[in-house]
């Protein structure tokens, strides 16, 4: 019996099927730098609306690309950006929120 070869995508970083995922990679890198940036400014209390806005951000880019993300690594990453910008998040939210009382 003749054996179809596989190719060698072990060491892929984010396809692990071979195809390339331009759209879902872009989101990944998307919601990883708002996460981290989320996370970090947030803790700054006076960098409240740049965490929270980024975290706010990060969350819905991470969302949509869970949602329409094709690989386990995409995913993996994709939670762990997602984390960090809940994080920063609400770590913005309880330090002034998205507005920081510039409206009311």
């Amino acid at each position: 019996m003749a054996q179809a070869i596989r190719r060698n995508t072990a060491g892929s970083l984010l396809a692990t099927d071979g195809k390339p995922h331009p759209v879902q990679d872009t989101l990944l890198g998307v919601t990883l730098i708002l996460g981290a940036v989320a996370f970090v400014t947030a803790m700054f209390h006076h960098l409240h609306l740049l965490s929270s806005w980024a975290g706010l951000v990060g969350i819905i880019t991470g969302a949509y690309g869970q949602f329409i993300s094709e690989t386990t690594r995409e995913r993996f990453l994709m939670v762990i950006g997602l984390g960090a910008s809940a994080v920063g998040f609400f770590l913005g939210m309880a330090h002034g929120g998205l507005f920081g009382g510039l409206l009311g």
